[in-house]
Formats: structure tokens, sequence, C-alpha cells
């Protein structure tokens, strides 16, 4: 599988959608590690990348943080947003 270059745009959709599909919400969490890791081997310019992209979804509310930072899941009372901006970036 080869790199492509891809927007923060559809990276920001991809966290969630991966997210969604481990059914992430509130207090169900997902290393942010792991996903960084998964999401790196398809990206170019690799974690910190993701992990600018994860820091903006936090501060727009999308993604909670959980054990310092370390975890993440999706914010349950932003759901139809999230699965809306997945639709509309993803083209699902």
């Amino acid at each position: 599988m080869s790199r492509q270059e891809i927007s923060d745009e559809e990276i920001k959709a991809d966290l969630m959608y991966r997210l969604l599909r481990k059914h992430c919400w509130g207090a169900k969490y997902l290393p942010l590690d792991t996903l960084i890791n998964w999401m790196s081997k398809q990206i170019i310019r690799d974690g910190r990348r993701v992990r600018r992209c994860v820091e903006d979804l936090t501060k727009e509310g999308y993604i909670l943080l959980h054990k310092r930072g370390k975890a993440i899941s999706l914010n349950p009372t932003r759901s139809r947003e999230i699965l809306e901006y997945i639709k509309r970036v993803l083209e699902i």
C-alpha cells in the first residue's frame, strides 16, 4: 500500500470514522498511539500531522481526551455533527 497526500479535513474525518467503527463514544476510548500508528502508515508526514489534527478536533469539541491525553474517544453530545462531518468529507 502506497502513501498518499490527503488533506487535513480527510485525516480528521478518517480519525473520527475509525473511532466510530470501533464504537469509541464517551467512556470507551482507544489509545492515541495505536490510532496514530494505523494512520501514519497511509499518510505522508507521519504522526506529527495526525497529532495536530487530533489537537484541532479536541479544540473543536469532537474528540474527548482520556488518561492525560493518551487515549481518545468521540464526544457523544456531538454525535449528529460527527456523523454529518464524516459523510460530507468521506462521501460515504
